[in-house]
């Protein structure tokens, strides 16, 4: 009876362990495809833009992530609508995340 509960304790002990171990390379991996995967379609969706910036913000988990987008898409709109065009670029994306915080710039027109 005591080698059963010790096995059972053993193999619940085992799977705690594994379940906080750190996910490694591969998921430093995940997130940096997964940002590539952000940063891409928002290149198809703003094809003029200046700069795209994409960073995952939540520990390399994947559920929290920053852009920003400079884009002259942006100029004359509100933030809020800068910031809809993006929400809707990323629709699919969004929907994996559990948070997402956007940044919108008009690129300086030279003089």
């Amino acid at each position: 009876m005591f080698q059963a509960i010790i096995r059972s304790t053993t193999n619940v002990t085992r799977r705690m362990l594994t379940a906080l171990q750190p996910r490694g390379l591969s998921g430093v991996q995940d997130a940096m495809d997964r940002e590539r995967r952000i940063k891409s379609v928002l290149q198809e969706k703003f094809p003029t833009a200046t700069d795209i910036q994409v960073e995952d913000i939540s520990g390399g988990c994947g559920a929290m992530y920053q852009v920003h987008v400079e884009s002259d898409v942006f100029k004359g709109k509100r933030t809020v609508q800068q910031h809809t065009l993006v929400n809707k670029a990323l629709a699919e994306e969004v929907k994996e995340m559990h948070g997402l915080r956007i940044s919108t710039t008009v690129p300086e027109e030279s003089s």
